[in-house]
């Protein structure tokens, strides 16, 4: 009976650790679709000139 509870805790874990993996893959799947989107939605919009923006500092007195 001992070795039998064991295999049902075992059997446990394995499906905790499991639907964990899952949950973490989802999640990595879904920050690259918003970061993909995200690229997506930049690249659609704003007029871009060509020139780069320069940092201007002014001297201190």
């Amino acid at each position: 009976m001992y070795e039998y509870e064991l295999s049902q805790l075992r059997s446990a874990d394995l499906l905790r650790q499991a639907q964990q993996e899952r949950l973490a893959r989802e999640a990595v799947r879904s920050r690259r679709a918003a970061r993909r989107e995200a690229a997506g939605h930049e690249a659609e919009g704003g007029v871009h000139t060509g020139r780069t923006r320069r940092l201007r500092f002014l001297r201190a007195a």
